[in-house]
């Protein structure tokens, strides 16, 4: 049965097993969802490209464009938070209720308190890898290594240190995505769907990472790819990539956590 406007989760929630290649179907229904509701998945996604431009200009006018990457890479942990509208528009067309986008972005004030408190957290974690980032580089190249943005490429190809750097830097940023994933997975979307406490929301996520964990590993590696290759065309490709994962994640939560 499909759950209502109000629904509430008395009892912790557990976690179904699914099989390995289920993170396919969870596509596909996305990409149905997507299709379903173009005006607002397309809306949310260039709405998130154009962010990704006005960041980028900001970090080059002020000396920091070695920030960009990181600060890119970031994008892999906030991206759940602001799919949360397509949750909600995958929640409603799955109760047969009509959507619009002031109704999608309703998610917001379900469990609002909530929301804004992983909302936090996830923030944390990024400012975080902003900050050890920026930490790496002045240790590696030093404080003074600015070349131009034209020069930077080349300027740390020629360098020595770029390969421990990126390793390092690779290490530290794999271990952060990792944690973010676990406790992302599925929350967002559990916060839009049920009045639950963020805590709450998380260990389950955490819970149905570990139990599916060869499905999961597939998962993570395909959002990873579908957002690399849609970074490349300077974010041009999340106008649809973005709504596509957001609403698969919607149908991976309803796969994953039993009502």
């Amino acid at each position: 049965m499909m759950p209502s406007d109000a629904t509430v989760a008395p009892l912790p929630s557990r976690v179904r097993r699914v099989a390995t290649d289920r993170p396919w179907l969870w596509l596909t229904l996305g990409w149905r969802d997507m299709l379903a509701n173009r005006a607002i998945s397309l809306t949310i996604g260039a709405a998130l490209a154009v962010f990704g431009w006005i960041l980028s200009l900001l970090l080059f006018e002020l000396g920091t464009a070695w920030a960009i990457l990181p600060a890119t890479a970031g994008f892999f942990i906030i991206a759940p938070l602001l799919a949360a509208p397509l949750y909600a528009t995958s929640r409603r067309m799955e109760q047969g209720l009509p959507t619009t986008l002031a109704d999608a972005m309703q998610a917001y004030r379900m469990s609002g308190a909530q929301i804004a408190m992983m909302g936090a957290m996830l923030l944390l974690i990024h400012l975080f890898w902003i900050r050890v980032s920026g930490l790496l580089f002045a240790l590696f190249f030093g404080v003074g290594f600015a070349p131009s943005l034209a020069r930077l490429p080349m300027a740390m190809l020629q360098s020595d240190l770029l390969l421990p750097f990126l390793i390092i830097g690779t290490g530290f940023g794999f271990v952060l995505a990792a944690i973010t994933f676990a406790l992302a997975a599925v929350s967002l979307p559990m916060l839009v769907d049920r009045e639950v406490s963020f805590l709450e929301a998380a260990t389950v996520s955490i819970q149905a990472v570990m139990e599916n964990w060869r499905a999961m590993m597939l998962w993570a590696g395909l959002i990873v790819v579908l957002t690399g290759l849609a970074l490349v065309p300077f974010f041009l490709g999340l106008v649809v990539v973005l709504p596509l994962v957001g609403h698969a994640t919607w149908h991976a939560y309803r796969d994953l956590v039993v009502d």
